[in-house]
């Protein structure tokens, strides 16, 4: 049987590339895209400018691995949400109100959402935000699925995408409270919902 146990340089190259992503994420909540700049990563991270390009390869990239390094922190939230859950509708309510709460505690998607320096950013939830919605979506997917088996895969992620749509339209033009928003959220799917889960 093969050892799966990470060798040393494996457990240090993981940890220089969180330390590196940790850094740049610091300095893009400070100064934006625009002020991003690789030596500051370095020197932040306390490596030389070339650790950074030979991890990432170019600015983009890097931008790129900081928005998904924070999406999944985001979807491990909402999952565990979804695991202690008495059912779907509960679980998409605690999902809603910690996504939004998160989001305008953390650090760089407030700076997105409040600050000037921060606004060239904000494209990585709405016009550039793909990648967020589609991992968001098929984590609620597979969730909804768990929860009502009748719920085809089609219909299912529709569902899960109307309610991340919702979510982020929420988190992006906060008018309402984290649970105001959910309330808002729930009551425009739990119709839905409730007309799969008479057909079990």
């Amino acid at each position: 049987m093969a050892d799966i146990t990470p060798t040393f340089a494996e457990r240090t190259k993981a940890s220089l590339r969180e330390t590196l992503l940790e850094a740049a994420t610091t300095l893009l909540a400070a100064r934006g895209h625009s002020g991003l700049r690789m030596a500051d990563v370095a020197a932040a991270a306390g490596v030389s400018r070339q650790t950074v390009y030979n991890e990432f390869g170019n600015k983009t990239a890097l931008v790129q691995a900081v928005a998904l390094r924070t999406t999944a922190e985001f979807l491990e939230g909402i999952r565990s949400r979804f695991e202690s859950a008495p059912d779907l509708l509960a679980g998409i309510h605690e999902a809603v109100v910690y996504t939004i709460e998160h989001g305008r505690e953390n650090k760089l998607v407030a700076s997105a959402l409040g600050t000037q320096v921060g606004e060239d950013l904000l494209p990585l939830l709405t016009t550039r935000g793909e990648p967020v919605l589609t991992a968001a979506t098929e984590l609620a997917t597979q969730h909804y699925r768990e929860f009502l088996p009748a719920l085809d895969e089609p219909t299912a992620r529709l569902l899960a995408e109307t309610v991340t749509r919702l979510t982020l339209s929420h988190l992006v033009l906060p008018t309402h409270t984290a649970t105001e928003a959910a309330d808002q959220v729930c009551a425009a799917i739990s119709p839905a919902i409730d007309t799969v889960s008479t057909m079990e």
